[in-house]
């Protein structure tokens, strides 16, 4: 059997890590938050990321997601009564993390007619 280039590793890692912070940020925000739910949820997510080979990730969004799946799994381990602070923090993470992602996107200029000179 033919093994699988390091490229194809690289992208089914990343969509996995992908889809766990994405669900895992779903289940945060959702508004009948509960814990039992959320920790069953996420340890059945987590089987995903176990199945999958773990690649070294260069770029700083990479990064930030896979920190972020770790976060998730040591607060699952060691939590508050409540889970408040914890839930706090899970969804501040997750902002930075998007703010991160989008860093990078292009940005349009809004008014460049009213700035035009052609020299005339």
């Amino acid at each position: 059997m033919k093994k699988p280039n390091e490229r194809a590793l690289r992208f089914k890692y990343i969509r996995v890590l992908e889809k766990f912070v994405k669900r895992t940020i779903a289940l945060v925000k959702h508004d009948d938050f509960d814990y039992e739910i959320f920790k069953k949820k996420i340890i059945e997510n987590y089987k995903f990321i176990k199945d999958v080979e773990s690649i070294r990730l260069d770029s700083e969004y990479m990064k930030k997601l896979k920190n972020y799946a770790q976060i998730t799994l040591d607060m699952i381990d060691n939590h508050s009564e409540d889970f408040e602070k914890e839930k706090q923090l899970l969804l501040k993470e997750a902002n930075l993390l998007h703010k991160e992602k989008n860093k990078t996107n292009y940005k349009k200029d809004k008014h460049i007619k009213k700035s035009f000179t052609d020299g005339y």
